[in-house]
């Protein structure tokens, strides 16, 4: 006996769930594809995990597919399955109220099988929350479903306003279809009845769904003559005859979700394929990582580490690399929850079937299953760098250094093996990365502290009047180029228990100054000191210089140089520290300086000598002096002098 059309009311919880939904949930209107794209390979996967069981279920159709068929003229769009269908109890209780799928009943029965070499169903999310999406876009939604060994089926239909009618309708197959009458296009909205639309949104969200997504598309080709297959001239030669229009099925979903495979099952022409797919670099990667996790976390993740760092790489609005995936559809492409900023070259895929999503798919909640992927992401990627032979990782380094550097100052748990990594040029290396490893095994033993010195590049540091007596001494000094460490050098304190030490800041305390030395130069060094004003903090001799005359060094707590021009190129506030003025007393300048002075300490030219020391301290470390034409005006006249 045929069924009466019956309306029932939605219940209130579900009044007010599709209100959010359709007025505020969903950022991006074409997601309600992915999500009935999602349920019906949600379906499929019902049927083949019960076909295992009851092979009659499945009779012949077995090729298994989703269909999205639109319809321009009348404004419709279709999505429609081959899996299991539903009941007409099953309707009521999975559309009229959220949450009740028969999704929990049917894990209960997976997790039974588990232990029988069964197939595990690629579940994705409960079928009544994804389904409301449709409202987002349509003013009318239409279900029509027939479960598998049935012989007729159910028609579900709403406006989304606050009730729904079932009644019994005619399907020839099993399965589901989902009618969409879509709402009208506003102006430079997606139209969800075009082609480019459609394969577009597919391609992006469902690329990577386990079956078929098809679509009918209509092509142009060449009529041909019934008779003879082709419509031919006078002289035999083949005439384009007027075109007719042909309809066929194509596929629109790759469906090679190559992370989801054995890894023996892979070839490194499919590992770089599918890093050109989803990164758009055409330079081979540098390498892959392949993770299956299973127990208590389980996770799919295929990541790569590129050969060549992309140009934004320090640019703020940078996207991060990592796709995330919930059992194979696309739920965001700049994951930064599960990869620290620091490894933000890394490109790849993680597919988590059970992570705490919202209701939308689209925020990714801050659980304890978030951190422990990304902890275990972390470890693996650096710990791959670890395993890379020395050129390899010198590829790398040269190119993602300055980037994985960062964590030694935002990673604090992962900073040993962060500092293990890190490299640096240093006085001895020759162009060469060394190691902190390398440079604490060539210390020599009377070297108690590793020495370092920060700028803006190799050429000026390198050359730097702070060095003299550390080069003097035999002593190798870390180059520091990359504005990130000032930052991760005072994080990391200290390694292997040797302390690192500013070679521009503090006493080096390396050799004794000649104490009476001193006490003979203090009366001119408070001269000088005085004759600069404001512009030092003290005047002292210096523990750095051999060959120069003077330089500027700072308290050992003090920010550097470089930091400072750092933080004025980044519109900071700068710290209101005075240097000091270092002076060889060693130096035949200081001796002449001193004769000068103590042949009359009111000497004119004691200011101008002041000044010029302050400035030849300045330009030491790649500074610019403050009154250039001065110091120009100087040097002419000495030189004038010295000449004659």
């Amino acid at each position: 006996m045929e069924e009466k059309k019956i309306t029932y009311q939605f219940k209130t919880e579900v009044k007010q769930f599709m209100n959010l939904i359709i007025n505020s949930l969903y950022s991006n209107k074409e997601i309600f594809l992915r999500e009935l794209i999602s349920n019906a390979s949600d379906a499929i996967d019902r049927l083949r995990f019960k076909s295992q069981t009851d092979p009659e279920i499945s009779g012949d159709d077995t090729a298994y597919k989703i269909k999205v068929t639109p319809d321009k003229k009348n404004r419709s769009l279709m999505i429609s399955d081959n899996g299991i269908g539903m009941t007409h109890d099953e309707v009521v209780e999975n559309i009229g109220t959220i949450a009740k799928s028969g999704t929990a009943a049917f894990m209960e029965a997976l997790e039974k099988s588990k232990n029988q070499n069964m197939l595990a169903p690629e579940l994705i999310g409960q079928f009544g929350v994804g389904f409301y999406s449709s409202f987002i876009v349509a003013d009318k939604v239409t279900l029509i479903t027939r479960t598998a060994g049935s012989d007729s089926g159910v028609k579900w239909e709403s406006s989304g306003d606050g009730t729904y009618t079932i009644e019994t309708a005619d399907k020839a197959s099993r399965g589901t279809d989902v009618i969409l009458h879509l709402k009208a296009v506003e102006k430079e909205e997606q139209d969800f009845t075009e082609e480019w639309t459609i394969r577009q949104i597919v391609k992006k969200h469902s690329d990577f769904v386990n079956y078929p997504v098809v679509m009918d598309v209509e092509r142009e080709a060449a009529a041909k003559d019934d008779a003879a297959g082709q419509i031919l001239d006078k002289d035999g030669k083949p005439i384009e005859g007027p075109k007719e229009k042909t309809v066929q099925e194509e596929t629109l979903n790759s469906m090679k979700a190559i992370w989801a495979k054995d890894k023996k099952d892979v070839t490194d022409q499919d590992y770089n394929d599918f890093y050109s797919h989803i990164s758009h670099d055409w330079n081979p990667p540098l390498e892959h990582i392949h993770l299956k996790m299973e127990g208590v976390t389980e996770y799919n993740a295929l990541l790569y580490i590129p050969s060549k760092a992309p140009f934004d790489l320090f640019f703020p609005q940078r996207r991060h690399g990592i796709q995330l995936y919930c059992r194979r559809v696309f739920i965001m492409d700049d994951c930064k929850e599960l990869i620290p900023e620091y490894l933000r070259f890394i490109k790849g895929v993680v597919d988590a079937p059970d992570l705490n999503l919202n209701i939308s798919r689209e925020i990714l909640q801050q659980d304890a299953l978030v951190r422990n992927i990304r902890k275990n992401l972390v470890k693996k990627i650096l710990d791959t760098l670890e395993a890379m032979d020395s050129e390899k990782f010198e590829k790398f380094f040269n190119e993602f250094g300055s980037v994985l550097k960062e964590g030694l100052h935002t990673d604090w748990a992962n900073k040993e093996k962060i500092s293990k990594l890190a490299r640096f040029k240093t006085t001895r290396s020759a162009d060469k990365w060394v190691s902190l490893d390398d440079y604490v095994k060539n210390m020599p033993p009377d070297q108690s502290d590793i020495y370092y010195i920060t700028g803006e590049n190799i050429t000026s540091i390198i050359n730097s009047p702070h060095l003299e007596v550390l080069k003097d001494k035999g002593y190798e000094v870390l180059l520091m180029t990359d504005p990130v460490d000032e930052f991760a050098i005072h994080s990391l304190n200290e390694y292997e228990g040797k302390k690192f030490k500013s070679a521009e800041k503090g006493d080096l305390n390396i050799q004794k100054v000649d104490e009476t030395k001193k006490e003979s130069y203090a009366p001119l060094f408070e001269k000088i000191k005085s004759c600069l004003k404001d512009k030092v903090k003290e005047v002292r001799p210096s523990s750095h210089l051999k060959d120069s005359p003077s330089c500027l060094s700072g308290e050992a707590s003090d920010a550097s140089a470089y930091m400072e021009k750092l933080l004025k190129a980044a519109g900071q506030p700068i710290p209101d520290n005075k240097r000091i003025l270092e002076l060889n007393i060693n130096h035949p300048v200081l001796e002449k300086i001193q004769d000068i002075f103590k042949k009359n300490k009111d000497d004119e030219a004691l200011p101008d000598y002041s000044n010029l020391l302050l400035d030849l301290a300045v330009i030491g470390e790649g500074g610019k002096v403050e009154n250039p034409s001065h110091f120009s005006k100087t040097i002419g006249e000495l030189m004038a002098k010295a000449i004659g």
